[in-house]
C-alpha cells in the first residue's frame, strides 16, 4: 500500500454485520449494542485523526442522532453537490473523484490520519487502493439487507488479517490492511 504524500493514514473504524452490512434498510442501527463501558479503541483512534471524510448519507445519519457535533474541531469533508444544513464551521462540502477528495482530507488532516466513513466512499477508496487500514468490528447479526461494506466494490481486493481481538458481547474486532494485487501471468501453451 502506498502510503499518501502527506504522511497521513486513510483509516476506516466501522461495525459490521455477519453479513457484511454496516447499517441495516432505511440506515436501521438498531442492531448495533448499546454503548459499554469500553468504547472498544475509538478513542485511541480519534487521537490520531486529523480529518474525516464522509458521505453525505453518513453526514445525515449522524445529524439525526440529536446529540451534540461529535467530532470536536477536527476538519470534516462531506462529499456532497448539495448545500449542507447548518454546521459547525469545520463542516466543508466537496465534490470530486474520490482520489482528490482523499487529497484535500490528507491535507486538511495535517500530517495526522483520515477517517474515512461511508459504505460507497469506502468502496471507492478501495477500488482506487488508497485505504491504510481497516478495523471492522463484527457484530453478531445477520441482517439479511442494508447498506453493504464492501458489496459493490469493482475488483477483488486482497486484506490481510493484522490482529483479531475478542471484545465482550460476543464481538470481533478485526484489523486489516489491504494488501497489493498479485501479479498476473498469462501461460502460453508451449511455455515452461
Amino acid at each position: 500500500m502506498t502510503k499518501s504524500k502527506q504522511n497521513g493514514r486513510v483509516r476506516v473504524f466501522v461495525a459490521s454485520s455477519l453479513d457484511g452490512f454496516i447499517a441495516g434498510p432505511n440506515d436501521d442501527l438498531s442492531w448495533l449494542p448499546e454503548p459499554a463501558d469500553s468504547d472498544h479503541g475509538y478513542a485511541a483512534f480519534m487521537a490520531q485523526v486529523g480529518a474525516l471524510l464522509m458521505g453525505r448519507r453518513t453526514l445525515e445519519v449522524v445529524v439525526g442522532f440529536g446529540v451534540p457535533w461529535p467530532y470536536g474541531e477536527r476538519s470534516v469533508l462531506v462529499a456532497t453537490h448539495r448545500p449542507l444544513p447548518a454546521l459547525p464551521p469545520t463542516v466543508q462540502a466537496a465534490g470530486g473523484p474520490i482520489d482528490e477528495l482523499l487529497d484535500t482530507a490528507l491535507q486538511l488532516a495535517g500530517g495526522k490520519d483520515v477517517y474515512l466513513d461511508g459504505g460507497e466512499l469506502i468502496r471507492a477508496a478501495l477500488d482506487a487502493g488508497r485505504i491504510d487500514e481497516f478495523i471492522i468490528t463484527l457484530i453478531p447479526s445477520v441482517l439479511g439487507a442494508g447498506i453493504p461494506l464492501f458489496a459493490g466494490a469493482h475488483q477483488r481486493h486482497a486484506l490481510q488479517l493484522q490482529k483479531a481481538e475478542p471484545l465482550p458481547g460476543g464481538l470481533l474486532q478485526l484489523t486489516l490492511t489491504p494488501q497489493p494485487a498479485p501479479v498476473r501471468q498469462t501461460i502460453r501453451k508451449g511455455q515452461p
